[in-house]
């Protein structure tokens, strides 16, 4: 098995699917169970995280105001960098 990063949290994801197969993320629920709505998707690119050691789709996203990467990884998984201690 893989080992986890310390700089990856997986999350829960609440996704629109268009007709034409894309994933749209609509909001992330944190680990505490409050639920951040995702303000607007400025970028969609695979990529790998080098933070989190990790590859996937990701998209370039605004909560809060802020800027953030959201990862929809290969394995099927949703995962948010951590910042680095």
């Amino acid at each position: 098995m893989f080992e986890e990063s310390p700089y990856k949290l997986y999350v829960d994801v609440n996704v629109e699917f268009t007709k034409d197969g894309s994933l749209i993320p609509k909001s992330i629920r944190w680990d505490d169970e409050t639920v951040y709505e995702i303000e607007k998707i400025t970028d969609i690119r695979r990529a790998a995280s080098l933070v989190a050691g990790a590859s996937g789709v990701r998209y370039t996203v605004y909560v809060e105001g802020y800027e953030g990467h959201l990862y929809y990884g290969d394995n099927h998984r949703w995962f948010v960098e951590l910042k680095e201690s």
